[in-house]
C-alpha cells in the first residue's frame, strides 16, 4: 500500500509569513503551492519551489479565488469561463518557476472556496477540469473523496488523486465540516494520530458528531496554516510507516 502526504504551502505574502514552510518539508511528499491570487507572490513561490528542489518533494498548483482578504475562503461569483482562467494563469505562474529548476508540475489542488465548490456545482468543476486538460491533460487533479468533481474529472479522461483530511472533521455526509462548527479543525498531532491509525487499519474516518465514514485515499493533506503542522504532519508520516504503508508522492509510478 502507498500513501502521500500533502501540504498546502507558499501562503505568505510580502512581510507576512504563514506557516513553517521548512519544517514541513522533512515530511511532506507533494506539496500544493500557493499561486499569487489567494496568497503567495512571486518572491514566495520561488522560494517554495526552490525549498521543494532542495527536499526532493513533488510540487503541484494551488490555485484559488483573486481573494487575499479572504485568503481564498470566500466563494465570489464568477461569469462563464473566469474560473477557467484563473486557474491556467496560476498554473502557468507556478510552472515558470519549476521550469527554472527543471522541476515538473505534478498536480493541480484547487483552494478553499474553489475546492469545495467544484465538490458539489458541475459549472465550477468543469471550468477546473477544462484548465487542466488545456495546460497538461497529464497532470493529477486532486479531489475530495465521493465528489461530483471527483466523477467528471475521471469521465474527463483525467487522472485523479483521491483526498482525505488530517486535521479537518467531516459531517457525516462526507463534506468537510464547516470552520465555525466545533471540532472542524483539529489542532491536537495525538487526536491526528488516531484518527489515521483508524483510517490506515480499517478505512474509515471519525466524523464531528461521533459517528464514521468510509474514505478510501490516495493523497492525506494536512494544511500549512494549521497551528502546529510540522507536528501533524509528521505525526501522520510516522503512523503510516508504522503500518507499512509506503510514503511517496501520488504521481510517482507504480
Amino acid at each position: 500500500m502507498r500513501m502521500d502526504i500533502n501540504c498546502d504551502m507558499g501562503e505568505s505574502f510580502g512581510p507576512y509569513t504563514m506557516g513553517e514552510d521548512k519544517k514541513m518539508m522533512e515530511f511532506a511528499t507533494s506539496v500544493n503551492i500557493a499561486c499569487g491570487f489567494h496568497a503567495g507572490d512571486p518572491a514566495v513561490m520561488a522560494e517554495t519551489v526552490r525549498l521543494a528542489a532542495q527536499y526532493g518533494v513533488a510540487v503541484g498548483a494551488h490555485p484559488g479565488y483573486p481573494d487575499l482578504l479572504g485568503f481564498g475562503r470566500r466563494k465570489l461569483e464568477t461569469g462563464p469561463g473566469e474560473v477557467k482562467n484563473y486557474v491556467l494563469y496560476q498554473v502557468g505562474a507556478l510552472s515558470g518557476f519549476l521550469r527554472e529548476r527543471g522541476l515538473r508540475l505534478q498536480h493541480v489542488k484547487p483552494h478553499g472556496a474553489l475546492y469545495n465548490l467544484a465538490a458539489i456545482e458541475e459549472r465550477t468543476a468543469s471550468e477546473i477540469i477544462a484548465a487542466v486538460k488545456a495546460f497538461d491533460p497529464g497532470l493529477l487533479l486532486v479531489v475530495p473523496a465521493g465528489s461530483l468533481c471527483a466523477e467528471m474529472a475521471v469521465s474527463a479522461g483525467l487522472n485523479v488523486a483521491v483526498e482525505a483530511f488530517c486535521d479537518r472533521g467531516y459531517l457525516a455526509s462526507g463534506e468537510l465540516a464547516p470552520r465555525t462548527l466545533a471540532g472542524a479543525v483539529i489542532h491536537d498531532p495525538e487526536a491526528v494520530r488516531e484518527r489515521i491509525v483508524l483510517l490506515a487499519g480499517s478505512g474509515r474516518i471519525p466524523t464531528v458528531d461521533g459517528g464514521q465514514i468510509e474514505l478510501k485515499p490516495s493523497t492525506l493533506c494536512v494544511h500549512g496554516d494549521t497551528v502546529g503542522a510540522w507536528q501533524i504532519a509528521r505525526t501522520v508520516r510516522e503512523v503510516l510507516q508504522e503500518a507499512g504503508v509506503e510514503v511517496a508522492p501520488m504521481g510517482k509510478a507504480p
